[in-house]
């Protein structure tokens, strides 16, 4: 299983919210690239990077903190965050970067969405937010009307090869991670799934690495220190 530490960007600094909440925002680091670093230096191969500006206004705001972030690590960097036009897609993959994650667009744009799976194929993921058993959107702000199922079906059916599934309830609330929701959708779809939110021990990352899930995102628990990131690649893998 692949681990994703998170770099979440607001303003140009590595930020985290609580449960998607802008209003409870903690400022980490006002040099990005050096959390990058010390990821690689821990073993990391992979980063997820979510521009939260971007979310909320459909910008590439951090733009030039995301090409430094990528050429200074060297790393696999996915990036996510109001991505809702080609033009976005085309400028952070020739910027460099790996994979694009559609989130608001992927749900309300189905044109788009598969305009993109058509044009760039793998390099393409669709973020996955579950609020109350829905997906949600704008930045966690609005519920859809697909469920989770219904969701994960569609972008199935229509070529996307990997998800980020996260589940808001747990995102930054260091309660551990959604595991049944994991291992419901890792059984039902044939998808590169990443579990999102609430991986925050050796343990959440041991009990998704055995029901072999593809990947696993580690946000909070790195910067609170609640999760040794060398020790968890090494459980990861």
């Amino acid at each position: 299983m692949i681990l994703f530490p998170a770099i979440d960007l607001y303003e140009g600094k590595a930020v985290r919210l609580f449960k998607g909440d802008y209003a409870q925002m903690t400022v980490y680091s006002t040099r990005p690239w050096e959390i990058a670093l010390d990821f690689k230096a821990c073993g990391a191969t992979h980063i997820h990077i979510v521009d939260l500006e971007g979310a909320k206004n459909g910008t590439t705001p951090n733009l030039e903190i995301v090409k430094r972030i990528k050429r200074e690590s060297g790393l696999f960097c996915e990036i996510g965050g109001g991505v809702r036009s080609m033009e976005t897609v085309k400028t952070y993959l020739e910027s460099g970067i790996d994979r694009v994650i559609l989130g608001t667009a992927a749900v309300t744009d189905e044109a788009f969405l598969k305009e993109c799976v058509a044009a760039y194929g793998e390099k393409i993921a669709v973020g996955v937010d579950l609020k109350d058993g829905f997906v949600a959107v704008k930045g966690w702000t609005e519920k859809s009307a697909y469920d989770a199922d219904s969701f994960c079906k569609k972008m199935q059916d229509i070529g996307v090869k990997t998800l980020i599934v996260t589940d808001i309830s747990k995102d930054g609330a260091m309660q551990g991670t959604n595991l049944a929701l994991y291992r419901a959708l890792s059984e039902k779809f044939k998808l590169q799934i990443e579990a999102s939110g609430g991986v925050s021990t050796l343990e959440d990352v041991k009990k998704l690495r055995e029901m072999e899930l593809y990947g696993a995102i580690i946000g909070k628990a790195y910067y609170t220190g609640a999760i040794d990131l060398k020790a968890a690649i090494e459980v990861a893998t």
